[in-house]
């Protein structure tokens, strides 16, 4: 997989993913540090000028970076369930296609301290060039686990104790009224389509986020924001109460 920017190849340096580099002749304190990891990883740095960078990037906002890196440990559904030995948050990707939208999902997963993602094999965005540059590295970092089927994948969350709350525009119930300090694994959709029927069908909830002002929907990044760190403020309260 091949990955550029900044703040995408540090954190990629750093999590020992990757296996060579191509640099430009830009120095400045930001290229130094990435020059400084890979020399504690011991990675082969190699020159380019900024017109095959951008060849090889086609034209993406490389930085005068780029990575070629090994491909994440793949993870199960049951790894993600049982990953941090405490209540599982999980965040299920139905069909979303769009790399921004992916990597911007990424960033939040990992901010959010969740355990990981679940998403189709087939028909997802490649999680190198502009999911992992939106993404800031925490592609480096968040668990995935790939599946064939997402309705499928859901039934084996059911069958490992995770409850399953998917975001719909029109759903009657608000995201705040259900209760995320159980094992709860989040689905949205992709923009246009949101979640496809045989998966809404297999959601235990179908929750959505009002909508106050003209504007009738949000970024799929930024609504599964909103709903992951309802569930952060929820069990954080759960857990204040327990020690009281």
């Amino acid at each position: 997989m091949r990955i550029y920017g900044i703040n995408p190849v540090l954190e990629a340096l750093r999590a020992g993913r990757v296996k060579a580099l191509r640099v430009s002749a830009r120095t400045d304190r930001r290229m130094s540090e990435v020059l400084d990891a890979a020399r504690e990883a011991s990675v082969r740095v190699g020159r380019a000028d900024p017109h095959e960078l951008d060849r090889l990037v086609r034209g993406g906002a490389h930085q005068g970076v780029m990575a070629d890196v090994l491909d994440a440990e793949g993870a199960t559904i049951q790894d993600l369930a049982t990953a941090s030995g405490k209540t599982p948050l999980i965040v299920v990707l139905d069909g979303l296609e769009d790399p921004h939208n992916v990597g911007a999902i990424f960033r939040t997963v990992d901010a959010a301290g969740a355990d990981g993602i679940v998403r189709q094999s087939r028909h997802a965005a490649p999680l190198g060039g502009a999911a992992a540059k939106t993404s800031a590295g925490a592609v480096s970092y968040v668990r995935v686990a790939e599946v064939v089927n997402i309705a499928r994948a859901l039934e084996e969350l059911k069958q490992a104790g995770v409850w399953t709350v998917g975001l719909a525009g029109e759903a009657p119930t608000s995201y705040d009224e259900v209760d995320f300090t159980l094992p709860t694994a989040l689905v949205v959709g992709a923009e246009e389509t949101g979640l496809r029927r045989l998966v809404r069908e297999r959601c235990d909830w179908l929750v959505s986020i009002p909508m106050r002002g003209h504007v009738r929907s949000l970024n799929v990044s930024v609504a599964t924001g909103i709903a992951l760190f309802e569930a952060l403020r929820q069990r954080k309260r759960q857990a204040a109460g327990s020690r009281a």
